[in-house]
Order: C-alpha cells, then structure tokens, then sequence
C-alpha cells in the first residue's frame, strides 16, 4: 500500500482550519517532535498556535504528504478537492455528518459520496475520525491530547472509534505504540488497507484491531495474508453485533449464530487472535511485541507467595492454558536450589527463603525452566509504590538471567495493573522481559498468543454471502423438500413416506416397518406444536398420533435407533462475515444448551473435527462410560454434506439446519431438517 505511506510517514503537514482543532494539531505535532515542515492553512489569520499561516491552499509552497482538514463538513470537501488538485498526498477528514449520520442528516450519504469524488486518487482518512499518531517518524494528525512519546519499533493499533483510541495512548503499561490510527466512516481507506501499510512499515511487530464491523471481507481476507506473509501476528477486540447479524431467523441455531458467532468464526479462521477487553489487547500486543505468538500453550509460573500460585492456577482455568507437571530434571535441580520445606509443583510457591538472593533465585528459576518444553515462564512481582525495591530488582535480573540460560521467553507478571510500574515495564521490556500488568488480562494475553503459535491456515477462501434479500422474498422448504434437497449431496436420512390423512399414516407404517416417527408438516418447530410422535409400535398408534396432531399432512420415517449422540448442523447467512457454519448439542435441548462450535464456510475435514472436539459432549462422540464411539466418518460425511448444499447454492441460501442428527456406531442419520432460501425469480 504505498499509496498511504506518505500520507502516514509525512515530511510535511498542512493544517486547515484555525480553530481549536488545527491549532491542536500543530501543538501535537510539537509535542511528538514532528520536524518537517507545518503549514496552517487559514483566509484570514496570519498565523495559528504561533505558525505563520497561507491564506488559501493553492498558496502552500508544495504538495503536503498529510493534511489534516479541521473544517466543517462541506468546507471539507473543497479542501479535498484542492488538495487532490495539488496533488497532496492524503488527507484526514475530521468534520462528521457524513454517512455516520444519515439518518439524522439527509445529505450525509451525498456528502459522502461527494468528498470521495472531490479525493479522486487521494487517500483521505474518514471522515468522521480524529486521524493518526504516528510515534516513529514523530507526526500526529491529531486534534487533541494524547500520551503517545516517541519510539524506535513498536505495534500499530487501528481503530473505528476516536475516542477509544485516545484512551489507549493514555495507556501506563509500558507498551510501545509505533501507529494509533482511527479510521472514522471507513469511506475510502479501511482497516484492512490501514493495516496492510503499516504491517509494511519493518519497525513494527505486532497489529491491534479494535472493530464495530468488518466491511469488505476479501480485503479483510488480504490484511490476514499480508499479516502471515510479514510475520507479524494481529489481535483484535470486536464489539457490537450488526442490525444485519440479528435478522430474524426460524431455525434453532437463530439465538446460537448471529453477528457475535460469526465475526469469532471470521477471525478464527483468518487467523486473527481475539480478546475480551481493552486490557487483554494491550497486554496481548505487548507480549506479542516481546516474544511474538509463543509456540505451544505450556507454560510455568513462580511467585514467592501460595496465594499468588493460586490465584495464576484459578485465573489460567477457563483458558486453554497447560501448567505441565514437572520432570524429574526439574524436581532435583529445584529440591537443590530450594530446600526440603518447599512443595515441588506448578505452579510454584517458592516461598521467602531465597528472596533477597539473586544466585538462590537464579537457580530456582533456570531449574523450573530447564529440561522442558515451556513456552513461557511467568515470575509474579508486584512491585512497591513510589520506594526504591532493591530486592526486587534482584528478582529481575534473575529472570533475566534465566532467559539467557535457557533460551526460554520469560515474563513478569503483577497482579495488579497498579504495582506494575510504567518506568519498570519499559526497562524490563528493553531488557527482552515482557512486563504483564493485571493476571487476568495477563493470562488472556499469553492465551492469545499461544493460540496464534499453534494456528494453522485454511487455503479456501470465504463464501461470501451476498446481497441482503427483501423480507418477504425469501421461502421455506418443509421437512421433506429439504431432506430431498440435501439427499442430493450425500446427506443419510430415515426411509420415509409422505401421508395425507391418518389413514394413509398406518399405511405407510405398514408400509416401512415399526417402530416408526410420525410428523406433522408445515410447521416450524413441530416439537413445540405437538406434532411428532416417536417409538410407535404398531400401525393403529401411529393413526391415532396423527389424529391428535394440529394438520392433516404427515411424514412418516424409520424410527432410527442405537442413537449415541444428537447432534446439530447448520448453516447461516451472515451478511457481515459469511456462511456460519455451526455444530452443536442437536435435539429438543439445543438451545437450552448451547453447546456449539461456529465456522466460517467452507471449513476443512481438520477444522470439523478439531471443533466436534472441543464441545463439551465430545466424550459422548468417543464413546462415554463403557458405549461405542460413533462413526466419526459418517459424522463428518454429514456434515461435509450439509456444507456441499452450502457451496452449491450460495446465492439462494440464507439458512439450513439439521437437527437432530443421529449419530450412531455406524451411521450419521439427519432426522430433522429445514431450509430457507430465496424465492426464485418468477
């Protein structure tokens, strides 16, 4: 992207407008330590926050890389259109009123529309967004305060919200932010071309996205790419779930795979770490700065104190973290540097009878890391307020001298943001140590980058979803209509007959053989109306339970027995991240439970079974207290099944379900399904 790098590595700056805003961006660009040249731009004032102004933007003395338009919004736009003229190399629009507003200003679509005709070629950041800091090169397009101080190397953090990303540079953790960048309306210039340029940039290691909505996925697809090809891994905080996402649905999964489910499934399958909270993605980014993605999830810890140990293990607990037990190498060269009265585990209590002794602790530390395969070792340290800690420091260079001992990344970790100090975690930091502030974002953190460490790509690309129907041209295929529709791709279902009246029920139950399953059709969730009648032994009971069923059409079916397991499949159109594909808990139960997986389409064979894996009825599906496993290759023979409809019909598709699913030692039989697709034209 090197259209952008001029306007984000800019040797000169020109600020439009005199008000309190331009004037903010010349007093950052001092603050920072900009040294290229400032040009305010102003009609009548001969100069602003001290700079001798031009009066119009035809009078600068050359083409600014950047500049920053602290106008109103049509004023903007001329500026724009001036700057494109001159042959500028990008500007950010701070003026709001745009798109963002549409429905309060009628215009705002048109404005928009019109300030990307005025750029023409020109990047332009926004509208709607306070712009850029950029920390190396010392510029900052920024009309405000910020705590952003100059660095050599560091991560870029790009974000849709201004106000968010002005909270971050205020952050006190010791981080080194290379980029902040706030991308506004997103009109021209978007996360992913933002993230690719500054990916670009070799000083910096790490990229942090905070999303409200990821627009064009095959853009977003090229940042995930640009991301590995550069090595330099990416986490992301998503908030907020779109109006599209929540579009009303009729299948169980509706409430189970919405927006939220697929922008996880998004992000996991390009592989794009994802955190909870603001916390969790600075300590993440700085981790990743230090170390980058670590290459397992085994990890140690040590504190000086039981309390500590426990709360790492409580914290580490619902994340898939590893405190491997320790190795017999491990168990004597600790008993040496320990004593008797030590208990030997990991985590490790280490007690205060080394404190204070830096070859003791040396030798602790090196003997936890040693002999192993730990992807990190954590030593807590909380460190005193506003005092010297001598004793402390002791501890540092302990764990420094273990990383050079054992080639093991190491990490201090407080249990408190607080007792982690700013001036500490820079120098630790310099010292290859990565400082983490707060255990529980610390452990997310190291989550996170296990998770990076060990993520594997998927070559296909995303089936994209299309455009959004019209509510009402959108129909749903009955039991039998979908089951014949997914019969075509392989799917196994139960002999069936279609019967019109009870009589014709007995018939067909006759017919097939009992026990059988009889359904009313033309209802959505037949369970909740009454109509299915299960285990019916004899033609007369499957007459009498169609007779006190609410419709007189019935499907009766092979009552499939030796179930071991129900499972859900289905899939869903989420206009903003793609077909979700989702696998879960199936029956009557499905969404009391929630026990699901979400993947984007299409989804390889590994990823299938690595998500089957992790739900929580996984040991039902390996075979549970003494019963068979079921057939793991009709399990995902059924569900590759259910992805080929997917794959085939695309632009028709907008929602498919399957449940249950009845998985047994020797079959994967769908005994449910429905489909909602578009209309076809008439």
């Amino acid at each position: 992207m090197a259209e952008l790098h001029r306007l984000l590595r800019p040797r000169s700056i020109a600020v439009v407008g005199g008000g309190t805003w331009g004037a903010n961006v010349l007093r950052a660009c001092r603050q920072i330590g900009f040294e290229g040249a400032l040009w305010p731009v102003h009609p009548r004032k001969a100069a602003v926050a001290g700079v001798p102004a031009f009066a119009d933007i035809a009078a600068l003395p050359a083409p600014p890389d950047a500049a920053f338009l602290g106008v109103n919004r049509h004023a903007a736009i001329a500026a724009t259109r001036a700057l494109a003229d001159i042959d500028a190399g990008g500007a950010v629009c701070f003026a709001s009123g745009f798109a963002e507003a549409a429905a309060e200003l009628p215009d705002g679509d048109d404005l928009q529309a019109a300030l990307l005709r005025a750029a023409g070629d020109m990047p332009v950041l926004g509208p709607n967004c306070y712009g850029f800091l950029n920390a190396l090169d010392h510029a900052a397009l920024w009309p405000d305060i910020h705590g952003l101080t100059p660095v050599g190397s560091g991560v870029a953090i790009l974000t849709q919200s201004s106000n968010i990303a002005l909270n971050l540079t205020m952050q006190r953790r010791g981080l080194p932010i290379a980029y902040l960048i706030t991308a506004g309306n997103q009109a021209q210039q978007d996360l992913s071309a933002l993230g690719i340029a500054v990916l670009e940039d070799p000083r910096v290691t790490a990229l942090g996205l905070y999303i409200e909505g990821v627009g064009d996925l095959r853009r977003f697809e090229a940042l995930a790419e640009a991301s590995r090809a550069l090595g330099k891994p990416i986490v992301a905080l998503k908030m907020g779930a779109s109006d599209q996402a929540r579009a009303a649905t009729i299948s169980h999964t509706a409430s189970l795979a919405g927006s939220d489910a697929g922008a996880r499934a998004l992000l996991a399958r390009l592989g794009i770490a994802q955190v909870d909270s603001l916390a969790a993605l600075l300590e993440t980014l700085k981790l990743l700065h230090g170390t980058g993605p670590l290459p397992s999830n085994r990890i140690a810890s040590l504190s000086c104190s039981g309390g500590e140990a426990c709360l790492m293990a409580d914290a580490a607990d619902p994340l898939d973290l590893a405190f491997p037990p320790l190795k017999p190498a491990q168990q004597k060269a600790l008993r040496a540097a320990l004593g008797p009265k030590v208990a030997l585990a990991n985590p490790l209590d280490y007690h205060t009878y080394i404190w204070g002794d830096r070859a003791a602790l040396t030798a602790c530390f090196t003997a936890m890391m040693a002999d192993s395969d730990l992807a990190l070792g954590c030593v807590v340290l909380d460190f005193p307020r506003d005092a010297p800690a001598p004793d402390w420091d002791l501890v540092v260079a302990a764990v420094a001298a273990t990383r050079a001992a054992t080639g093991v990344a190491m990490a201090l970790v407080s249990s408190l943001p607080d007792t982690m100090p700013e001036a500490v975690a820079r120098a630790v930091l310099g010292q290859g140590i990565v400082p983490l502030a707060g255990l529980p974002e610390a452990l997310e953190a190291v989550a996170a980058a296990a998770w990076l460490g060990r993520w594997r790509p998927v070559a296909a690309p995303l089936l994209l979803p299309g455009a959004e129907p019209a509510p009402k041209a959108a129909i749903t295929l009955g039991e039998a209509q979908a089951k014949a529709a997914l019969g075509t791709h392989g799917l196994d279902m139960p002999q069936a007959i279609k019967a019109a009246g009870p009589e014709a029920v007995a018939r067909a139950a006759a017919q097939i053989g009992v026990p059988v399953v009889v359904k009313g059709q033309g209802l959505t969730h037949k369970t909740d109306a009454g109509a299915v009648a299960l285990n019916l032994t004899t033609p007369d009971a499957a007459r009498a339970a169609a007779e006190a069923m609410p419709t007189g059409d019935f499907l009766v079916e092979e009552q499939i027995t030796g179930a071991l397991a129900e499972l859900l499949v289905s899939v869903i159109r989420d206009p903003a991240h793609g077909f979700v594909l989702t696998l879960g808990a199936g029956g009557v139960m499905t969404e009391l439970w929630g026990d699901v997986q979400h993947l984007l389409v299409p989804a390889d064979p590994d990823e299938i079974d690595a998500a089957l894996t992790r739900l929580r009825i996984a040991p039902l599906l390996s075979g549970f207290r003494g019963a068979p496993p079921v057939s793991r290759s009709a399990l995902r023979a059924a569900i590759m099944a259910v992805q080929e409809y997917a794959l085939a019909a695309p632009e028709t598709l907008l929602e498919l379900e399957v449940n249950p699913l009845i998985c047994r030692a020797d079959r994967a039989v769908a005994c449910d399904a429905l489909i909602r697709r578009r209309k076809p034209p008439p």
